[in-house]
């Protein structure tokens, strides 16, 4: 069981930016989560995922990495995250680190060796191509971020490749001093003693080598960027997923294997699952795929339905694994995005916990999403993401999910730090922090740690297979099944009371912190934002 201990679990990611400042300079740290993992531990987690905290310098907030091995001094010390490590060992929570494979910074190493000429020893470390006979581009490749995702280099006369901002350029993985290098920044970690990785967008590891043009987009659903970033106008056939990193994969499995540690893949790709369970293929590749796809705006019963079931039965041919998540620091949260009305209701909130822990895969809980955070408003003058600038006002940016956590609210700043923080403590948080919720058995946070608990109990949440059954809107039902043992659990996603006419007999869970539903023999009445699960009598 220990092994396969990620199976089923429950991640609780951690923005260090934003969790706890422990020296006064506006910025969480290593030391500032260190000191607060008992909150974390006692939500009844069972890893933490922490955001990059490498040397960089923040044009991407710690996504454009200068030094793998390194901490950045905003972060404290390598000391500082060996103490993290130790306490969240004696706690009993495993830590996974964020990995930026993909892409460096400009400023690393090897990147300044690499442009420094087209005949020096790393010269092909990085992906550069020559224009085209007018000077443009040698293909249409787009940035993530907007614009082109060719930058224009002087020194060596070509542009290279930036699949994100012009300050992260991708690195060739064609070249397998590339690859071997790569691998010797995660071993460093490994003898570190990390559980795991979560591979940031792994599967932009390689590109097509011939630099073939991307197709335009066919039309559907844009399922990694907002529908006006002209980065959804492609196909992203040539510029990412390519076949080739189905073998790095491998090799990184095989380093990993050797120390034990999890390898957690972020894949954004519009046709996703085939991609996610070609890379988590059973005991070849990830341990498990991070999911993009319930991070979207669309919430509705069939859409979720449609969403889970798509990643499922991928899966199920390869025996892959899927992390499912509905906030996280790069989309407004749940709790906003999810919100038709625009009002607070923490039984809609519970509802989306409960159905995230309920989900066939891994959860991931995003910080302030076990408070019922709501998104906050950050004005154009202080915002920090380059981009929310690009794409102001139709898109205000990542800053909103990336506030401080309020931990305090007779504190200044919601006790995140003593100085003026990075970004500002939304007044919306203060009612909602964490020792205001702490005492309150109403409350959101509360609730986060029964449902938790309670879900540790519960084998059938953390590995049953899983089957839905057809529900009117706005009903979501599914089944957890092994062997004989099996559970139903029935969601009510509207603000109005609602009815379902049962197959059989259902016996509520004994422990599930869920109210307010009625049973009267196979006829289930669920309240506004209502939850039942229960099992079936031969499973009792």
């Amino acid at each position: 069981m220990a092994k396969d201990w990620w199976r089923g679990a429950v991640i609780y990611q951690i923005y260090p930016r934003s969790f706890m400042d422990s020296n006064g300079d506006g910025i969480g740290d290593l030391p500032g989560i260190t000191g607060t993992l008992g909150h974390v531990a006692g939500l009844g987690v069972d890893a933490i995922w922490i955001s990059p905290f490498f040397r960089s310098p923040m044009k991407d907030f710690g996504y454009d990495v200068s030094d793998y091995r390194a901490v950045d001094p905003i972060f404290g010390t390598l000391a500082d995250f060996d103490a993290l490590l130790a306490r969240a060992h004696g706690l009993g929570l495993r830590i996974i680190i964020d990995q930026v494979l993909s892409h460096t910074s400009d400023q690393h190493a090897w990147f300044a060796a690499s442009r420094a000429s087209r005949d020096n020893p790393q010269a092909d470390w990085y992906v550069w191509a020559d224009p085209r006979p007018d000077g443009t581009p040698p293909n249409n490749w787009l940035s993530v971020f907007g614009g082109s995702a060719w930058q224009w280099d002087s020194r060596r006369r070509q542009y290279y490749l930036h699949s994100f901002l012009a300050e992260q350029p991708d690195l060739n993985f064609h070249c397998p001093a590339v690859q071997e290098a790569l691998l010797g920044e995660v071993k460093f970690w490994c003898e570190r003693g990390v559980d795991g990785f979560r591979f940031d967008a792994c599967n932009h590891q390689f590109h097509d080598a011939q630099l073939r043009d991307n197709p335009p987009a066919s039309g559907g659903e844009v399922s990694t960027v907002r529908a006006d970033n002209p980065y959804a106008m492609q196909q992203h056939l040539h510029d990412k997923s390519q076949p080739e990193n189905l073998l790095f994969l491998e090799k990184l499995r095989r380093l990993l294997d050797g120390y034990g540690a999890v390898a957690l893949g972020e894949v954004g790709d519009e046709d996703a699952p085939p991609v996610m369970a070609r890379y988590t293929e059973r005991d070849k590749r990830l341990h498990l795929a991070y999911s993009f796809s319930l991070l979207t705006s669309e919430h509705s019963a069939r859409h979720l339905r449609i969403q889970v079931e798509a990643l499922d039965s991928a899966l199920v041919r390869t025996d892959g694994w899927g992390c499912w998540a509905v906030s996280n620091h790069d989309v407004p949260r749940v709790a906003s995005r999810w919100n038709a009305a625009g009002s607070a209701d923490t039984r809609r909130d519970r509802l989306w916990l409960a159905l995230l822990l309920s989900l066939r895969g891994s959860a991931s809980v995003y910080q302030g999403e076990e408070l019922g955070l709501p998104e906050a408003e950050v004005p154009f003058e202080l915002l920090q993401d380059p981009y929310g600038r690009a794409f102001w006002p139709e898109f205000k940016g990542r800053d909103g999910c990336r506030t401080p956590m309020p931990w305090r609210a007779d504190q200044p700043h919601g006790g995140f730090t003593d100085g003026l923080p990075w970004l500002p403590v939304s007044e919306a948080h203060l009612a909602l922090a964490i020792d205001q919720q702490a005492g309150d058995p109403r409350s959101m946070l509360h609730h986060s740690r029964a449902l938790l608990h309670w879900r540790r109990s519960q084998p059938l949440l953390r590995t049953g297979a899983m089957r839905f059954f057809e529900a009117p809107e706005p009903l979501l039902w599914f089944e957890r099944r092994e062997g004989d043992k099996a559970l139903q659990a029935v969601f009510n996603l509207s603000d109005a009371p609602a009815t379902l006419q049962l197959e059989a007999p259902l016996a509520p869970l004994p422990g599930a912190p869920f109210t307010g539903a009625g049973l009267d023999g196979r006829m289930l009445t669920l309240p506004p934002y209502g939850v039942f699960m229960g099992e079936l009598p031969h499973a009792a």
